[in-house]
């Protein structure tokens, strides 16, 4: 390797230059060979899990792009219902593209109440559920529906059988921490966000533009 190193050190910036083009040149083939095989066209269960922050902020710039190539949209926030998120206020803006119901009354820990929270996870997949059925919608963004099956509000089977039943070319995502085995077992993607580090653990709260 230092053997290497010093081989390149002696290259002149024009032997680099060529180098370096040729180097791109066969990654650039060794890329396009692979893109060649990849024909299939199919609508994707997405699935954005694990404790690190990013989920439905990554699940959100995902719709954000749907909207930007005129796609129609549904969002069902499950859990987040009393939050005034700055993702809302932008998806309001897109009234002719965008389906949004907020259906679900805060965190479990805070109604405290276990039918009330059975009942509006009901509720709030009834709407999602509409969504991925219908022949209206290009993408549908369930947010922190993970949370709801993993208290057992809804049967995971559930869920899964509808996702089997959605339009071909229909995309759905999935967020929210512990998501079940069967729905990762099931999905297309599924990207697990770890933390590395986080402000509150030092005592520092939700920031605007950052948490919501």
């Amino acid at each position: 390797m230092a053997e290497k190193s010093d081989k390149l050190k002696n290259l002149s910036e024009e032997e680099l230059n060529a180098r370096h083009a040729e180097k791109m040149k066969k990654k650039k083939a060794a890329r396009d060979k692979i893109i060649a095989t990849k024909t299939i066209e199919k609508g994707l269960t997405i699935v954005h899990t694990g404790k690190g922050k990013g989920k439905s902020t990554a699940a959100f710039g995902m719709i954000f792009r749907a909207i930007g190539n005129d796609m129609k949209v549904g969002v069902v926030q499950f859990v987040k219902g009393k939050w005034g998120t700055g993702e809302r206020k932008v998806l309001e803006a897109f009234p002719d593209q965008v389906t949004l119901a907020t259906m679900g009354e805060g965190f479990t820990w805070e109604t405290q109440d276990r039918q009330r929270d059975i009942e509006a996870a009901r509720q709030a997949w009834e709407k999602a559920k509409e969504m991925i059925l219908d022949d209206e919608h290009q993408m549908v963004l369930c947010d922190e529906l993970n949370i709801v099956l993993r208290y057992d509000y809804l049967p995971v089977e559930e869920i899964i059988e509808t996702l089997k039943k959605k339009p071909e070319m229909k995309h759905v995502i999935i967020t929210g921490r512990n998501a079940k085995d069967e729905l990762i077992e099931f999905a297309d993607l599924v990207t697990e966000m770890e933390m590395v580090k986080h402000p509150f653990r030092s005592g520092v709260k939700a920031q605007v533009g950052i948490e919501f």
